[in-house]
């Protein structure tokens, strides 16, 4: 799918559906925005830009030198965008192409970033003088969604803290779960995080021109470092509550197996009083008395009793 936007006096709008062809409509656009394109759309792209459009295994590469680049058809940066299906985080590359009055992404699926952005766009909301500042102004939105991002996985492991240190029915392989989902939720944020780094760093050395776009770079860099010290920390929260986690399981599981064998030391005497008495010889002289049955009953009993009040009295149970 192919949207299109233009600048119009200093904001980013988006160009309605309209019986123009395409073609024209590619002439015209500032901001050419292909989301899972197909064949036609990207022929059309290819014919009238006079430049290959990226495969998406293409973009997937993780070399510098194939993310971050300049040729004849402009620069080209592929950025690491997250998406959030299914419940759990992935990430995305996305494809710019930035030339001298034109901005190409491509990407393979529909981003809460680029949701947002035609959202504000349709609001006026998005102020841009050139394409290069489009581009500057996506990332800066990038950046700032990762930042609610992490504010939400930070509250989110605020109330796995509540369940694993302080909710004594709560269930700790559920907890053990989330933490998990949370700590690939933040490791992924962290890699979208230093990629962005990365294409600052790239543009920084290409857009020399504009001192105002390269100052707003640098603030995002430094935003950047802050979320990075920030992931860490959530990195090291994480590891406490999972290996707390591990240890209240481990605790659960001696005390049972501690039961268990109290339970095994206080039955052996009576099991072995019983054993004894059970045996078929002959001559057993207790076998003809007359209180030898209860009197049995009651040395199993004592026995029994007795390893018990002995571990009652040292607190061991």
């Amino acid at each position: 799918m192919l949207r299109f936007f233009r600048i119009v006096d200093g904001l980013i709008k988006e160009m309605g559906s309209s019986a123009e062809d395409p073609a024209t409509r590619v002439k015209q656009a500032d901001w050419i925005d292909a989301c899972e394109p197909d064949e036609k759309e990207r022929q059309i792209l290819q014919e009238l830009l006079k430049t290959d459009i990226p495969e998406f295994d293409d973009v997937e590469e993780i070399e510098a030198s194939a993310r971050c680049f300049v040729d004849q058809a402009g620069v080209h940066v592929h950025s690491l965008f997250l998406n959030l299906a299914e419940g759990r985080h992935n990430t995305v590359s996305v494809a710019f192409i930035l030339q001298r009055n034109r901005l190409i992404t491509i990407r393979e699926s529909e981003l809460a970033d680029f949701r947002l952005l035609r959202m504000r766009a349709r609001r006026e909301q998005v102020e841009a003088r050139d394409v290069a500042e489009m581009l500057v102004t996506l990332l800066e939105q990038k950046v700032e969604n990762h930042a609610d991002g992490l504010e939400d996985l930070h509250r989110q492991l605020e109330e796995v803290s509540y369940l694993v240190l302080e909710d004594e029915e709560a269930e700790l392989d559920e907890a053990i779960n989330r933490l998990a989902r949370l700590e690939d939720s933040n490791g992924k944020t962290r890699l979208c995080l230093m990629d962005t780094q990365r294409n600052i760093s790239f543009l920084l050395r290409h857009l020399r021109k504009d001192s105002e776009q390269r100052e707003t770079l640098r603030e995002i860099n430094r935003d950047i470092e802050t979320l990075m010290s920030h992931t860490t920390f959530l990195f090291d929260k994480i590891n406490f509550l999972m290996d707390s986690t591990q240890g209240f399981i481990n605790i659960e599981q001696n005390q049972i197996i501690k039961t268990f064998s109290i339970a095994a030391v206080v039955f052996l005497p009576p099991t072995l009083i019983a054993s004894i008495y059970g045996m078929n010889f002959e001559h057993m002289p207790e076998l003809e008395w007359l209180l030898g049955y209860p009197g049995a009953i009651a040395l199993m009993v004592s026995a029994g009793f007795a390893p018990y009040w002995y571990f009652k009295r040292k607190g061991w149970l």
